[in-house]
């Protein structure tokens, strides 16, 4: 099992999602941002030092807002989802092959990882 730890970054009513490079696995699916738990990391810890990598900004992170374990054809995942914020910096795409703030009603116009269906399910009915 992977552990996993992504940003559900908001902004108002929109939230920062990310298109994953076509070279990697999923490659050209949206996703919250985030990554692997490296060890001795926590998980707080991994996703501060994945958004710095990835989109060179300095979040906050908050609550869990959901858990979930997803099997893909090449790995299993468990993944948490915190609700964040940026604290400093504007997203630069890094590693990302583009990146977008939407709103709950914009879901449909993208394709997500498998993984974040029931965070998106989530998002649509409850908000955040």
């Amino acid at each position: 099992m992977t552990e996993v730890a992504a940003a559900l970054l908001h902004e108002g009513h929109r939230f920062f999602i990310c298109q994953r490079p076509l070279h990697k696995a999923r490659g050209g699916l949206w996703e919250f941002p985030g990554g692997k738990v490296e060890p001795g990391e926590t998980k707080e810890e991994a996703l501060k030092r994945e958004c710095r990598e990835e989109l060179d900004i300095e979040i906050a992170v908050d609550k869990v807002y959901l858990e979930v374990c997803h099997a893909y054809p090449d790995l299993t995942v468990h993944l948490t989802l915190f609700l964040a914020h940026v604290e400093q910096g504007e997203p630069k795409q890094l590693e990302h092959m583009a990146f977008s703030w939407i709103t709950p009603e914009e879901i449909p116009a993208y394709d997500f990882c498998p993984a974040d269906e029931e965070i998106l399910k989530k998002i649509r009915n409850e908000g955040f």
